[in-house]
């Protein structure tokens, strides 16, 4: 299956833009934002649990990234509520469930090998001097990096802006809270946008918003 699979264009998921479909496994169903490979794939997805679901244990093959958005995700590891951000390195293994139900952002076979650090931050309890103030009414909360990878939340104050920019390598964002805005659009909580090497743009938020944020983790051609 190919879903936005062209590295090399823009792609844009509003959150009415498509549908929840079920998964292999009773009770879990995905939310497809871009997808390269059938079962086993380069992936972006919504995944939600119902509650009292689970799925059946699996090798990481290509690593596994996930944020938590509503609910408990849990696995051999532990329970991981909202604003849960998980690491899982090339090789790792789990066999994840919920009690009560749960929504997660998942990242599927984007990984460099080489990169083997867990990490897991509750994001939800952050402390105000975790944030990373960049200009004024921007500020950002990191969460990985990795070589030319950086993974971060970013959050536009009421008003604040970024000036036009072109991006140096790859940009993903997931729309978390409020609306974003760009000199293309707007988009609401639960949009998914991908901007990719080369691409340029300004970007505001008119009433604030809260992003998932990912650069420098996609082929430059």
């Amino acid at each position: 299956m190919q879903l936005h699979a062209d590295l090399t264009k823009r792609a844009v998921v509003l959150p009415d833009d498509g549908r929840w479909v079920p998964s292999p496994l009773a009770g879990v169903e995905r939310y497809m934002l871009d997808r390269d490979g059938d079962e086993v794939a380069r992936a972006t997805s919504l995944v939600r649990y119902a509650p009292n679901s689970r799925f059946d244990a699996h090798t990481h093959g290509g690593g596994e990234e996930f944020l938590v958005l509503d609910g408990i995700f849990s696995d051999d590891t532990g329970d991981f509520g909202p604003g849960t951000y998980v690491r899982n390195p090339v090789g790792t293994s789990h066999a994840p469930w919920s009690d009560k139900g749960c929504t997660i952002l998942v990242k599927l076979h984007q990984f460099d090998k080489a990169d083997q650090t867990r990490v897991v931050i509750d994001t939800a309890n952050a402390s105000a001097a975790d944030w990373r103030q960049i200009s004024e009414g921007c500020s950002l909360l990191p969460l990985h990096s990795y070589g030319s990878e950086q993974v971060v939340l970013f959050r536009f104050a009421p008003g604040a802006r970024v000036d036009p920019h072109v991006h140096d390598g790859s940009e993903e964002v997931f729309v978390l809270e409020g609306t974003l805005q760009d000199d293309h659009g707007a988009y609401p909580t639960g949009s998914w946008l991908r901007n990719p090497h080369g691409s340029s743009h300004a970007a505001w938020s008119d009433d604030g918003c809260l992003l998932y944020a990912k650069v420098g983790h996609l082929p430059e051609a």
